[in-house]
């Protein structure tokens, strides 16, 4: 019985509706931006796995400081105790982060967010003050625990569970051309008593469909909560780490979060680990006699030493020169690509920061994560040994920024073409790209 045929036997996937779904591929090795199956096909991982992959699979240096770890530590019990790596960590992530004082080790994106809203909440109940509202951007999404699908929008992902979570305060979504609006709902939503904080996706709402706004938007969302003293969240869980073009999409403006929950990239999506980052007087807040005002928080996995150490590792090469040159040639290429896309007819929209780039296409029905595009999108790629895990109509390229220039031109011609095929009329689309 081969890898797919046993998988079958055992195995729920995420995200994947039971009923008709087809076998999952045994991919057996990763090499840089491919993976490679169990009979040897390889597969250009456009998406860097889920947004994890910055530096490519199986990089050397990483493996390295991993194995080396592995003969050292292990793993610690982290309550009452402490190892190396988890310091060094700590260290390097506040440097690049001057706002906050104390990071919180978590297990993923999800819980990196869990712990955000946790600390926000009881901040306020440890200064003697009842805040727990939450102000959130219509189409957010957060994760999958109950406190992050809270702030997450509401709809398929979270409609079983809809009874059990709390109530937040939405503002639209800053369209562009719609900023405005944003700006006004935040404005009346801060006249409300019992604010705790904000938590948004900065720059990019990933699941929501890619869906990008400015800097000038998000300084101004910020400046006014830090005005009215509401705690500010930034979900950088996939924006961190040079996605957005910087380290952290945040470094675009100059009023800092409060709070900012880190994953995916933090290890170079070698282990699963999770970061929540406070400033000095949130973490004040909680020094006390009284123990009810302990933060009462924790995973059995907390500061993995491994996983620390493939973090530790992730960051070395963010201080090579060579990573920022590769992501600055992805950035030119695709800022290059998307004004030659917005010249055309095809798309409602093309959106593009950083080494991420959107394209939304013009489709029958709601443009959303279940638009029945998706499967037609996926299987075409596919089918092309290139992996792209569209957001319903909405193709993205997120690629490890290692990707070779050849691919890299490669993945992009294939979506032109795509485009061209999938319309009806060939002359019609053929104008439609010179128009």
């Amino acid at each position: 019985m081969n890898l797919s045929a046993r998988d079958k036997q055992v195995i729920w996937h995420p995200y994947t509706q039971i009923k008709g779904a087809v076998d999952a591929i045994p991919i057996v090795k990763g090499e840089g931006s491919y993976l490679i199956d169990e009979s040897g096909n390889r597969y250009l991982d456009a998406i860097s796995s889920w947004w994890v992959n910055t530096h490519g699979h199986a990089h050397p240096h990483i493996a390295k400081k991993v194995s080396e770890q592995l003969h050292t530590l292990e793993h610690s019990i982290f309550a009452g105790f402490t190892h190396p790596k988890a310091v060094e960590l700590a260290e390097r992530i506040l440097e690049k982060l001057p706002n906050q004082s104390r990071v919180f080790f978590s297990d993923n994106g999800s819980t990196a967010v869990e712990v955000a809203l946790k600390m926000a909440f009881q901040y306020w109940s440890n200064k003697g003050h009842e805040k727990n509202k939450v102000i959130v951007l219509e189409g957010s999404y957060h994760g999958d625990t109950f406190g992050s699908m809270s702030v997450s929008a509401r709809g398929g992902f979270n409609q079983p569970f809809e009874q059990f979570l709390f109530d937040v305060l939405p503002i639209p979504f800053p369209k562009k051309g719609e900023e405005e609006c944003t700006i006004l709902a935040l404005k009346e939503v801060l006249q409300q008593d019992g604010i705790s904080s904000i938590i948004v996706e900065p720059l990019i709402q990933g699941a929501a469909g890619m869906r990008m706004y400015s800097p000038e938007v998000l300084e101004e969302l910020f400046t006014l909560c830090r005005e009215r003293n509401v705690l500010i969240i930034a979900d950088e869980v996939m924006t961190g780490f040079g996605r957005t073009g910087k380290l952290f999409a945040t470094d675009y403006i100059e009023t800092k979060p409060d709070l900012v929950c880190m994953s995916k990239g933090l290890t170079g999506g070698t282990m699963a680990l999770g970061l929540t980052a406070a400033t000095s007087q949130i973490y004040e807040a909680f020094i006390s006699d009284d123990k009810l005002k302990t933060f009462f928080h924790g995973h059995s996995f907390t500061a993995n030493a491994v996983a620390c150490s493939a973090a530790c590792a992730s960051l070395d090469l963010f201080d090579e020169q060579q990573t920022w040159d590769n992501i600055a040639r992805i950035e030119i290429r695709f800022a290059k690509f998307a004004e030659e896309m917005k010249t055309t007819a095809l798309f409602a929209d093309v959106r593009h920061i950083g080494t991420v780039i959107a394209f939304e296409l013009k489709t029958e029905g709601e443009s959303s994560y279940f638009n029945n595009k998706r499967e037609d999108i996926y299987n075409h790629f596919f089918e092309k040994k290139i992996i792209l895990r569209p957001l319903g109509n909405v193709i993205y390229f997120l690629p490890p920024y290692c990707i070779e220039q050849e691919d890299l031109e490669r993945v992009l011609k294939e979506i032109k073409e795509y485009l061209l095929s999938g319309l009806i009329d060939k002359k019609e689309s053929i104008n439609a790209w010179n128009d």
